[in-house]
């Protein structure tokens, strides 16, 4: 009995013995696997993902093709009418210091000894911007 208990401690020695060391390889390529796993990953990730963003992809890009065109516009309308406007203020020589206002927009311009400061104030909604235009004063 002493014999059998001792061969089957042997045993199991002998097999733990032999183990052999688990070393971890990625399967991932962004983490040093093997690039041939990349289309495996995207296709696993693709038929896991429950959100069809193609489709929405799609409406956005043809709605923001749409927007951006319409903003382009108005910007390039605005831009010409702020230039007559201020072509029509201001005449064709230089911005003349003084208050100007064009609807919620109070401009003044000031000249100081660093050059042409120009305050600029929307009276809706109170922001407003500075200026400076650098020049002999």
């Amino acid at each position: 009995m002493k014999k059998l208990l001792l061969i089957v401690i042997l045993t199991v020695f002998s097999i733990s013995a032999i183990a052999q060391q688990l070393v971890y390889k990625p399967i991932n390529p962004a983490f040093g696997g093997d690039t041939f796993n990349y289309q495996w990953l995207m296709s696993s990730a693709s038929a896991q993902n429950q959100f069809d963003n193609n489709l929405r992809g799609a409406l956005d890009r043809s709605t923001n093709s749409l927007d951006s065109f319409t903003e382009n516009l108005n910007r390039q309308i605005l831009s010409e009418l702020s230039r007559k406007l201020f072509g029509d203020q201001f005449g064709d020589g230089d911005l003349q210091p003084g208050t100007y206002i064009f609807g919620s927009i109070y401009l003044e311009i000031i000249q100081t000894g660093q050059g042409l400061l120009i305050n600029i104030l929307n009276t809706d909604t109170g922001e407003q911007s500075e200026i400076l235009i650098p020049g002999g004063g």
